[in-house]
């Protein structure tokens, strides 16, 4: 989707879209527009939308009205991006290719105008490369939208959003791809173009190289499949030079089938979304560096396949990680905690970080808790913890706050190891964190971010279609804003 900013208003450029917020219609609106909203119940709700057409300077007009809500609501921000969403996913596949949005008479201010841009942007991504037989009305013919009249400073709070977009739209493709397209190699070669040029530098790790360097609990997930394992470390030098960075650590099993503890077929397909946590640092990456945060990231991807045959790892098998702790393989199908807790030890040593935020799609049991509603977050730090569940309540990518304790860590203790990687049903999300925090260095602040309830949405959302939603990159680009950058 392409925004453009414009000094004026034309019949020409398609659609005319009215910012209008609860129950304050424009007093400038044509009689009959205001005469249909009205008869249709139009009141200016967030995310309402109506639409009509009117005479202007001899031509027909297309006219939409997009409710913005109370002015005054705490969440203003968030249903401006609703507002910007509703009159993308009403014009997408309307036959309409160009938009604009007259922000005349909206009261916005530069943040308002750029929060209603991005939402129509989000809410315009769709991945139909794969769909080569869609109807002509359904196809996507919106391309353009146009910003008239924005307030002043608004282009510029706009390009720092766009590179937000950037990200999440990368995340989302990411998610989104089939595993026969993104798989290992291939993540790694589309974080090597898309980061390309932007300042972010960056090292892969390959078979090889990990197995020098012990990480025998990651390689033991991937030692079942023909696509060999990768760790992909990204860099993003931003703040004071010498600067501790903050690590981002990601799950990126590109495809889950359990192993040889195999998941039941119905639903298997969508495992292709089981490195949603690794698509999500190398989007806020990417959305770091388009902006040129000024703070030190770095960003860690495990990369492996989990796959079932004749090599593969069995259950009972056990396997020295690379800080040294041995683990017993239980159960192959949690196979995520044994990725990042190599990640995790070779990112400590490598970079001895400031902070360490793990994300990953890691158990069906976070899913039960929470629904599709919050992620969990796990952590050792109070101050963390915090600044991070505040970061998702402004960013809309929230989270909710799980307890750790012996009482759960003595859970996953082993008889001949010094793990399993499985405890009991009960508490499953919480023994994950458990098993992930003994590979955390003392003193070292971590965040365990469980979203496997996020990153895929079977319906439509307010800033997403159906599919990929891109959580997890709002949610580390305003942590970053909030506390990394002076």
């Amino acid at each position: 989707m392409q925004i453009e900013f414009v000094s004026a208003t034309s019949a020409a450029s398609g659609p005319l879209a009215r910012i209008v917020n609860l129950d304050a219609l424009p007093a400038d609106l044509d009689p009959v527009l205001a005469a249909g909203a009205k008869a249709s119940r139009f009141s200016g709700k967030t995310g309402q939308c109506h639409d009509g057409f009117v005479a202007a300077g001899g031509a027909v007009q297309r006219v939409a009205l997009i409710g913005a809500g109370d002015p005054a609501a705490k969440d203003r921000l968030a249903n401006l991006e609703r507002a910007g969403a509703a009159v993308t996913a009403k014009y997408l596949a309307s036959g309409e290719t160009a938009l604009t949005i007259d922000f005349a008479g909206s009261g916005l201010d530069a943040a308002g105008a750029a929060a209603v841009l991005l939402g129509a942007r989000l809410r315009a991504w769709r991945y139909d490369t794969y769909r080569t037989r869609l109807p002509e009305d359904q196809k996507r013919s919106l391309t353009t939208i146009r910003a008239a009249n924005a307030p002043e400073g608004a282009e510029a709070a706009w390009a720092v959003e766009a590179a937000l977009a950037d990200g999440i739209e990368f995340t989302r493709e990411l998610v989104t791809e089939p595993a026969n397209i993104v798989y290992p190699e291939s993540f790694v070669a589309r974080a090597q173009e898309r980061l390309a040029g932007t300042g972010v530098a960056i090292r892969v790790l390959d078979e090889a190289e990990m197995k020098a360097l012990g990480m025998g609990a990651l390689l033991g997930v991937a030692q079942g499949s023909v696509r060999p394992p990768r760790l992909l470390v990204m860099e993003w030098k931003g703040g004071p030079a010498g600067g501790k960075p903050t690590a981002f650590v990601g799950k990126g099993v590109t495809f889950d089938t359990g192993g040889i503890s195999l998941k039941p077929a119905g639903g298997m397909e969508d495992m292709k979304w089981d490195m949603g946590g690794a698509g999500a640092v190398a989007g806020t990456m990417l959305a770091l560096a388009r902006r040129k945060a000024k703070a030190n990231v770095i960003g860690v991807c495990g990369l492996v396949e989990n796959m079932p045959d004749g090599n593969a790892q069995r259950p009972g098998d056990v396997v020295t990680s690379m800080s040294g702790q041995t683990i017993e393989v239980i159960n192959t199908d949690a196979e995520g905690r044994l990725v990042l807790c190599d990640a995790i030890t070779w990112t400590q040593k490598e970079f001895a970080p400031a902070a360490v935020i793990d994300l990953a799609t890691l158990t069906g049991a976070m899913i039960i808790s929470l629904g599709h509603e919050h992620a969990g977050i796990f952590s050792n730090d109070d101050d963390l913890a915090g600044k991070l569940v505040a970061a998702g309540t402004a960013s809309g990518d929230k989270l909710w706050r799980f307890p750790l304790g012996p009482a759960y860590d003595k859970l996953i203790d082993s008889p001949i190891a010094d793990m399993k990687n499985v405890g009991p049903r009960e508490g499953g999300s919480i023994t994950a964190a458990q098993f992930i925090q003994r590979y955390v260095d003392k003193g070292t602040p971590w965040a365990h971010l469980d979203i496997a309830g996020m990153v895929w949405a079977s319906k439509p959302g307010a800033t997403w279609d159906k599919g990929a939603t891109g959580y997890g990159v709002r949610l580390l680009d305003r942590f970053v804003r909030d506390h990394l950058e002076g």
